[in-house]
């Protein structure tokens, strides 16, 4: 089995609590305490609606989007890990006219005093254009620990070429390590998702016109490929008919192994979905009221899943284990299948 779990669990401590909504009465579980789906209200770049979150076809003529940086808040478990590999994603996937291709590239990580030799594993943040724009989608933990992490930007990437624009973007799993002077990157490990399957099944098409549910490119991706099981889509749609919410990474930009372990993720298996904001409201955010958390939670569980993982340590569930927290799940909730 692959429990998102690893060995740095940990007790809910002051980190992890989230501050409840004054004069809100949520349930603390089962759909039918839960409002009805809302109207899902536009953002601006960088906190994208679910039309948003859709890969865009190539427009002749357009300008490239406006973008923002994207910066790690104090309510995270260790701001800088987050901040490092932001950094070096965005320096790889952004560039003006003129200052494509990898030696460019190179030059703009060096300039952060980062290793460049990760630059050469970029893959589809390098594509051949005369200008790029990238947006971090949000960087979430695949896995973090003392001395290693794992983390997971999702982003997307605008391109021209030749006057046309194209709208793309992937996931990147990124790899670093503590060392005296703080945190450096070691390696990384673009999304692969696989070519789409042409035509889609009922259950893909259904997730993909939910106007409830926001998919990143590589997530999306994940989806057409038809390597992501039943007990997936239907548990976001599910899901969907109670809250919004946004995914971080299905199957592929995710480690392989649950970090700090041999143990295969549900993840690359497609059995797996990560959630990072639930109903606007981002999960690492204290402000976020511990009450939707944990009813999306133990939703969750009620959809079927056999391992819910997030920032609050739940009690019962259906099995021994259902729930957990610790420090990686500390930013979204992780929700895993069987089969």
């Amino acid at each position: 089995m692959g429990r998102e779990s690893g060995t740095e669990r940990r007790p809910v401590g002051r980190r992890v609590v989230l501050v409840g909504a004054v004069g809100v009465l949520l349930g603390a579980g089962g759909c039918t305490s839960a409002p009805h789906r809302r109207a899902r209200q536009g953002a601006a770049v960088g906190t994208p609606s679910a039309s948003a979150s859709r890969t865009a076809p190539s427009s002749p003529a357009a300008a490239l989007p406006r973008t923002t940086l994207w910066r790690p808040t104090s309510a995270e478990i260790d701001p800088e890990v987050k901040l490092r590999a932001v950094q070096l994603i965005e320096a790889i996937g952004a560039w003006p006219a003129g200052k494509g291709g990898t030696a460019a590239a190179k030059a703009r990580v060096a300039a952060l005093r980062l290793p460049t030799g990760p630059v050469d594993q970029a893959g589809p943040l390098l594509p051949e254009a005369d200008a790029a724009v990238l947006q971090v989608v949000d960087a979430q933990y695949g896995g973090i620990l003392a001395d290693s992490s794992s983390v997971l930007v999702v982003c997307r990437q605008w391109t021209r070429r030749g006057g046309r624009v194209a709208a793309g973007g992937t996931t990147v799993d990124v790899r670093l390590v503590r060392t005296r002077s703080g945190w450096t990157v070691t390696a990384l490990t673009p999304a692969h998702p696989g070519a789409a399957v042409a035509p889609p099944s009922a259950a893909v098409r259904r997730v993909l016109a939910d106007t409830d549910i926001a998919l990143p490119p590589a997530a999306e991706a994940d989806l057409r490929s038809g390597r992501v099981h039943d007990s997936v889509l239907n548990a976001m749609l599910r899901l969907a008919e109670t809250y919004r919410m946004d995914v971080s990474v299905v199957r592929s930009g995710h480690p392989l192994n649950v970090f700090g372990t041999n143990r295969p993720s549900d993840h690359p298996r497609g059995r797996a979905f990560d959630v990072w904001r639930i109903d606007g409201r981002a999960v690492v955010d204290p402000a976020t009221p511990r009450t939707l958390v944990e009813r999306f939670m133990r939703d969750a569980a009620a959809a079927g899943s056999y391992n819910v993982g997030g920032p609050i340590q739940l009690s019962g569930g259906a099995t021994p284990g259902q729930f957990f927290s610790d420090n990686t799940h500390h930013d979204h909730v992780h929700i895993g299948f069987l089969s």
